[in-house]
């Protein structure tokens, strides 16, 4: 049984030092899933009067819903982050409910039906739409007062105009499903094409472009992880966008189990 020292500790570090449950566990010498309850609330007996222990569920100070559970948002988030840092925005509404919007191309049904899952996924409470557009595109969306606490990148104006990183929670998620980021990512503002040379050679190869520094930088994060080997090309006369490739065979046959061409 761990001391009551212990699960104070553990309390401090999520409330003072907002360390999520795998860095916290690292730094005590914990299993992950026994600071994970902590962190839920499901403290030891004889805890309930540790440091940052609590009888109800806390209220977030910023939108008043339940504090939010980082460490169980899991791939689902990761994969609707790529989304929306690709293609996503939030628009808020009235008594303080926000809208989250991912705006995705109608020729890929199976893209808007992972969309929908995940959100739901990540917002289980909340009624998600799928609508198409006049535009040949379908908006998945789903409202909460939430999505600016799990989207802490929401702003006004587009992301390519303010700098664009992830939260400290956000990157222990991109390092445990890079994966997952990568998908949504490419999904959004990438693609899979075939690449072709001189006598014939072609050889598939994947890209990420978009117009903002900070989200190119995170899919090359992203692609550290995986040990991807990426090259980039820079804006030019024709585009303003920083494009990422993933060129190289193996690498490409890795992407290609969790991503593939767009269907």
């Amino acid at each position: 049984m761990h001391s009551q020292s212990i699960v104070g500790e553990a309390l401090r570090l999520r409330d003072k030092e907002g360390l999520g449950a795998r860095r916290t566990a690292e730094r005590l010498g914990l299993p992950v899933s026994t600071v994970r309850d902590w962190h839920a609330g499901k403290l030891p007996w004889h805890s309930a009067a540790a440091p940052g222990a609590h009888s109800s569920p806390a209220l977030c100070p910023a939108c008043g819903q339940s504090e939010h559970e980082h460490d169980r948002l899991g791939a689902a988030y990761a994969y609707l982050l790529g989304l929306y840092l690709g293609d996503g925005s939030i628009s808020a509404h009235a008594r303080g409910v926000h809208r989250l919007r991912i705006a995705l191309d109608s020729k890929y049904p199976g893209i808007v039906a992972e969309a929908s899952d995940a959100m739901r996924s990540v917002m289980p409470n909340s009624k998600v739409d799928a609508r198409p557009t006049k535009s040949n595109c379908h908006v998945v969306s789903a409202y909460s007062k939430a999505w600016p606490c799990l989207f802490p990148q929401h702003g006004s104006g587009p992301k390519h105009g303010r700098p664009i990183f992830l939260a400290e929670w956000q990157q222990e998620i991109a390092e445990t499903w890079p994966d997952q980021l990568i998908k949504g990512l490419i999904q959004s503002d990438g693609c899979r094409f075939v690449n072709a040379g001189r006598n014939g050679w072609r050889q598939p190869r994947y890209a990420f472009s978009n117009v903002s520094t900070g989200n190119t930088s995170i899919f090359c994060s992203a692609c550290d992880c995986l040990g991807l080997r990426w090259s980039a090309s820079f804006p030019s006369r024709e585009s303003a966008a920083v494009a990422i490739y993933v060129s190289r065979k193996a690498d490409v046959a890795k992407l290609d189990q969790f991503v593939g061409p767009k269907r």
